[in-house]
Parts: structure tokens; C-alpha cells; sequence
């Protein structure tokens, strides 16, 4: 069948219904009038239970919607599903006579002033519940004509609502994600590749409150300490970079006012998170994971004792490095002269391999990185 500037319109907006599903209501009108058919619609189709639901309709009552709904699928002779893309009305799958004796043309059908019904499976045998379209002819029964024209939209309408499947598989799981990624208790920000903030979790948007150790500036994050913003900037510059600071697993000391620390680490997203609703890509290109540096007594400290051999005295001038600050808040904090603290300080440095308090506080970090444990 050739078409025509009016069908090929039909088939462009049967695949615009597979990218926004609220036009198929639409469609299905547009469909009815190329079919010339009395009603057209959009039913799923349970094959064990033989229930149907309609989705987009148009030319039936509302009310013998319902009624096939409530009671009539399951005496619908065209219960028994056709193969998939075959277009079939009821004298292809039963006794046309016997059909004509029985409730569903007696009751739902012939009330109507109908005669015939055509079914077509527009999803693969593998679904459980398949997506029909189902047209009504009218008085007469489905003709050549009629037939041929469904057959002709056949694979475009099923193509259309794989499209809808595909889509909203995607949009289910970034649901979920998102979801996830909200109630963590470590902050989650999405960057573009300007640094730009396209999302923050709660937790993320307590730590950017703060305005201290990191900060949103017009929309684009900022770190207190030059260092850790030129780190940031480096990470972000396009994917590429994300994917070789996420895979050098590297943490970002970030230093508040008071010396207390937090630790960033980049993040290289799945696609599902660098898409937004229909596919659409968001502007995300990675994720940046914030936790506070703060060593829990009761299991990192003791696992960190065990790897390094520290003192009692020595762990806890670590863990108030890592938690408070410098030599002078942690003699403070403990009660202990400041001399007495870089004692203590440089015999930590000694076990640990490291030479600098922020190198401390990156090395406790990574026993007590939320993503690890």
C-alpha cells in the first residue's frame, strides 16, 4: 500500500508516542480514522488470567469500557491471543456461529450495534501481559481493505511501544537510584563539566549550607582551599578525566574554617545517571562523594591501632588530628601540652608512612570511606 502525506503524518506521530506516551490518546484517534474503523484502541492483555485493561480508547462508551474490564475479557473470543504482528478478527480464531450465540456478542458487542472485532499483538510472546491494539469495524465484518491498513502500522506501533518499555525501564531504575543516593548519609553532588551543580542529595546540600568547606557560588560548587578547588576543576573538565581521577582513586582533603576536614572523592557515572526523564541527558559527566573525616572509635580507630601498631596515646592523637584539627586544638581537646602532641605526632608519622597532617587525615579516610565499608 503506498502512502500518502497524511499517513506518513501517522506514522511519524505513532514513533512521537513512543518517545512521550500522552499522545498515544491522540494516535489512537488518528489511527481510528485511517483504519475507518468504528473504535480503536490500546489494551494490555494478561494470558493467564485472559483480564484486559484499555489504556487509550476512542468511539466506545466509557461505560462498556468498564463492563469489559469488570466481566467481558474473559468471554472475549479473542481472549485467545494471535501471534504476535498476525492481524486476526474473531472467524480467524472460533466458530463464527457459535461465537454470535455466546455472551460476548449478545451482551457487550451486539448492543453496541457491532458485528466483528480485530486484534493485532503488538509485544513479543515473552510479555506476560502483551499490548494489543483492538479495532471494532462497525456493522460490518473486518474487511480486506481494513485488515491491510492495520498490517501496515503494525511494526511501527510495536517498535513505538518497545520504545516506551525501553524508556521507562530506564526511568524506573534511575528512580530507584535516586532514591538510594538520597538517603545515604555522605553527600552526593552531580557536576557538569564546569563544575556546575546539576544535583545534590540532602546530606550534600547540609554540607553546601554550611558554606564553609565547600560552597555553591550562582550554582557552581566551590572549595574553601585552593588546592582542593583546583582538584576539582582538574577532575571535571570533561569524562575522560572523571573516569582517571575516579579510577586513581584519590581522595580531595576539603579544610573548613575550624579545621575539621572532609573528604571528597570523584565518582565516574553510569549512563543511567548522565540521563534525564525520556532519555534526555541531564549535563552530568560525574559525581563528586563527600563524607566527614571522622574516625569511629569503636571500628576504624581499632582497625587502624591493629594495621599501624599504634599506642593508645598515639590513636588517639590521630584520631584528634583527623577530628579536630592541629597540634593546638589537640592539646586542647586532650588535655596534654602541645609538645607532648608532636611526640606523639611524629612517631604517628613514622608508623604510617606519611609526613603531613592532611596526609594523616587521607589515610584514616580510607578506613572509614563510606563506600568501602
Amino acid at each position: 500500500m503506498q502512502l500518502t502525506a497524511k499517513h506518513s503524518e501517522l506514522i511519524e506521530s505513532i514513533y512521537d508516542a513512543g518517545i512521550n506516551p500522552e499522545l498515544w490518546s491522540d494516535v489512537v484517534v488518528m489511527l481510528n480514522g485511517f483504519f475507518g474503523s468504528r473504535a480503536c484502541g490500546l489494551i494490555s492483555k494478561d494470558k493467564i488470567s485472559k483480564s484486559g485493561s484499555t489504556h487509550y480508547y476512542c468511539g466506545v462508551d466509557p461505560r462498556f469500557i468498564q463492563l469489559y474490564a469488570d466481566e467481558y475479557s474473559q468471554h472475549d473470543p479473542l481472549a485467545r491471543l494471535p501471534r504476535y504482528g498476525e492481524v486476526r478478527n474473531i472467524p480467524d480464531l472460533v466458530n463464527f456461529d457459535e461465537y454470535r450465540r455466546g455472551r460476548f456478542y449478545q451482551e457487550w458487542l451486539r448492543p453496541q450495534g457491532c458485528a466483528d472485532v480485530a486484534n493485532v499483538v503488538l509485544e513479543q510472546a515473552s510479555s506476560p501481559c502483551p499490548m494489543l491494539m483492538t479495532v471494532i469495524p462497525g456493522r460490518e465484518m473486518l474487511d480486506a481493505k481494513m485488515r491491510a491498513r492495520m498490517q501496515l502500522v503494525v511494526p511501527h506501533a510495536s517498535r513505538a511501544l518497545m520504545i516506551n518499555r525501553t524508556i521507562e525501564r530506564k526511568q524506573q531504575k534511575a528512580i530507584a537510584l535516586a532514591d538510594v543516593v538520597d538517603r545515604l548519609s555522605a553527600g552526593v553532588i552531580l557536576l557538569d563539566a564546569a563544575c556546575n551543580i546539576v544535583h545534590s542529595n540532602p546530606a550534600a546540600e547540609a554540607i553546601l549550607d554550611g558554606d564553609d568547606a565547600l560552597r555553591s557560588v550562582n550554582g557552581r560548587l566551590l572549595a574553601r582551599s585552593p588546592d582542593a578547588n583546583a582538584a576539582l576543576r582538574n577532575a571535571f573538565r570533561d569524562e575522560a578525566e572523571v573516569v582517571a581521577a575516579a579510577s586513581a582513586d584519590r581522595n580531595i582533603l576539603l579544610t573548613s574554617s575550624d579545621g575539621s576536614h572532609h573528604i571528597a572523592r570523584v565518582i565516574a557515572l553510569p549512563s543511567l545517571l548522565r540521563e534525564g526523564s525520556a532519555g534526555r541527558a541531564c549535563g552530568a559527566i560525574g559525581a563528586l562523594f563527600v563524607w566527614k573525616a571522622k574516625l569511629d572509635a569503636r571500628s576504624c580507630a581499632g582497625l587502624i591501632d591493629r594495621t599501624f601498631e599504634l599506642t593508645p596515646a598515639e590513636l588517639k592523637v590521630l584520631q584528634s588530628i583527623v577530628d579536630v584539627g592541629g597540634v593546638p586544638e589537640t592539646a586542647d581537646a586532650l588535655g596534654i601540652a602541645e609538645t607532648t602532641v608532636k611526640t606523639h605526632l611524629h612517631r604517628v608519622f613514622a608508623k604510617t608512612g606519611t609526613s603531613r597532617q592532611a596526609d594523616l587525615v587521607k589515610l584514616a579516610a580510607g578506613f572509614s570511606n563510606p563506600l568501602v565499608h
